[in-house]
């Protein structure tokens, strides 16, 4: 251990004169391999983003009653006290026109103007009922058998249509993150490969002086660690930018989307990032190293 701290100097000189010695061709792979660490990213940052507006879906799930006759006061109170003794609802609220037409205008936003085309309140009153969504099934069957219940809403398709898009994300994804595995290995294995060739006279005197195996491949192992760091950090910088670039849009045009925070989800991604990028430099560079065992030239 003394031995390696003592050469640690050494081996940053010479892994810094291995990426310069074919500059161009090893920024190039450096790029390509932040492009595809990018590509990773973007699809963290989708199963972040799925995940999270069904947990608060699932959290704030709730289903609208309407009433045959709105107008009766007596009905709303006996319908109300009926409907919070069914297993699995959690709370009841009546709103009345006025309020639903409030929340539809929050809804709109900008575009809350369009009510102003109707001459009358165009919303019902209804019962919002908050409810759990694994009982869903019961709720609406009873509710549904229920004397001046005339019609129930509920988001189950919306929430379904979420889960399907949210597992065909993760599912791509998948096939993404191998992907990125597989071709951030081959990059990197071929420019240990071609390090190993270039620096062939230099590791032959090596040998011959005695050094061993792991003091001759180390250099390479951190040069080609340091590329995919350096992918890396070129892919959590673009994504830096379009995490604060769609907050801000998304915050704008759709206020009412639940978002992960977005602190905590940039330092997710970008700790997930560069993880990935040094581990996937590390295995590819013992990859690229195990030619040297087979190259005793």
């Amino acid at each position: 251990m003394k031995t390696f701290f003592y050469n640690i100097g050494y081996f940053i000189l010479e892994a810094f004169r291995t990426i310069r010695f074919n500059p161009l061709s090893n920024i190039i792979s450096i790029i390509g391999t932040g492009l595809i660490l990018f590509l990773l990213g973007i699809v963290l940052i989708g199963w972040s983003v799925g995940d999270q507006i069904i947990v608060t879906l699932e959290q704030e799930a709730e289903i609208s009653a309407y009433f045959t006759d709105p107008g009766n006061p007596n009905q709303v109170d006996a319908l109300t006290q009926q409907i919070k003794t069914i297993e699995g609802v959690q709370q009841v609220r009546y709103v009345e026109k006025a309020q639903a037409k409030a929340q539809m205008e929050k809804l709109l936003g900008n575009e809350a103007n369009i009510l102003e085309l109707f001459d009358e309140n165009p919303f019902e009153a209804f019962l919002e009922i908050r409810i759990n969504l694994d009982q869903i099934d019961g709720i609406l069957a009873r509710l549904q058998k229920l004397e001046g219940i005339e019609y129930v809403r509920d988001n189950r398709e919306v929430l379904e249509q979420m889960r399907q898009i949210t597992d065909g994300v993760k599912l791509v994804g998948i096939f993404i993150i191998l992907a990125v595995g597989m071709t951030t290995l081959i990059i990197i294995s071929h420019m240990i490969r071609q390090g190993i060739y270039n620096n062939r006279d230099q590791i032959k005197t090596l040998r011959l002086l005695g050094a061993p195996s792991g003091f001759i491949g180390f250099p390479f192992a951190l040069a080609g660690t340091l590329m995919t760091v350096l992918g890396g950090v070129i892919a959590v910088v673009f994504l830096f930018f379009i995490i604060r670039g769609g907050y801000s849009q998304l915050s704008g045009a759709l206020p009412f989307l639940p978002l992960p925070e977005q602190g905590q989800l940039q330092n997710n991604i970008i700790s997930f990032i560069l993880s990935v990028s040094a581990l996937l430099g590390l295995v590819g560079s013992l990859f690229g190293l195990s030619s040297m065992k087979n190259n005793k030239a």
